[in-house]
């Protein structure tokens, strides 16, 4: 049985240029089934629309969302801009990561998240106490004490329910925890995926049965949710639906799983 308030976080596709048309219908579709929707920034190291700003539009939408904001493209001027920014649009709740690395190798050591951390804190308190949710995001292992001041933490993706339930008894968090659970659209995007990102164990099994079915990463992804969901032990999940959004809203849609 689905533990209470089990939340699902769908993370949308980064929107690469100025057109939100595929925004908006992303977050019509999974309107039903998504509790809150993070915005990627810049994600992969590719420009996009300002994340606050598409926060601000699916707010518009009737939705809630969370702005992700990564250290690797800003300085700590940057940051208080954006703070500044949010707080006029009224969207009060981010994720704070330290960017996927750049091709080039290059970043900027002006700002990390643990500084963002104590920046928006001491932003809030500077204006009137502005009401702020911060999140940040764990690769595994204990969460170090500075993370342990963020209010909810995103778990990296995980493709076994056993292989996220050490995860999360292993991080000695005591408050809201969301598993990350991907849809894996080919064989080709799992192993690409397992190349860049450290950690990332993509079953051989599910590779295998990629080669044979475009959909088995959807029906993977969902039935790990749905696992999830019953297991009791996370608030929700960070659900990276990536292109696949319409046929994990059909799967998922009813089964009484989000909000």
């Amino acid at each position: 049985m689905a533990a209470p308030c089990f939340e699902i976080i769908c993370e949308i596709e980064p929107a690469t240029t100025p057109d939100l048309r595929g925004v908006r219908l992303e977050v019509a579709t999974l309107s039903q089934l998504s509790s809150r929707f993070l915005i990627p920034d810049n994600h992969l190291g590719r420009a996009a629309v300002s994340s606050i700003a598409v926060a601000r539009e699916v707010a518009q939408l009737g939705a809630a969302a969370i702005a992700c904001l990564n250290a690797r493209d800003r300085n700590r001027l940057g940051f208080a801009r954006d703070l500044l920014t949010a707080a006029a649009y009224g969207i009060g709740e981010f994720l704070f990561v330290a960017g996927d690395r750049p091709e080039s190798g290059r970043r900027s050591d002006d700002l990390t998240v643990q500084m963002m951390l104590e920046q928006a804190r001491h932003f809030a308190a500077r204006h009137g106490g502005t009401e702020l949710r911060l999140g940040v995001a764990s690769a595994g292992g204990s969460l170090p004490r500075w993370k342990r001041d963020a209010d909810f933490v995103f778990c990296q993706v995980g493709f076994s329910l056993p292989e996220l339930l050490a995860r999360r008894e292993a991080l000695g968090f005591d408050g809201k925890v969301y598993a990350g659970v991907i849809v894996l659209s080919s064989a080709a995007m799992a192993c690409k995926l397992a190349a860049e990102i450290p950690d990332l164990n993509v079953p051989d099994d599910l590779v295998a049965a990629l080669e044979r079915d475009r959909d088995a990463g959807v029906h993977a992804a969902c039935a790990l949710v749905e696992a999830l969901a019953a297991s009791g032990a996370f608030d929700g999940v960070h659900l990276v639906p990536v292109r696949r959004y319409r046929q994990v809203a059909q799967l998922l849609e009813g089964r009484h799983l989000g909000r």
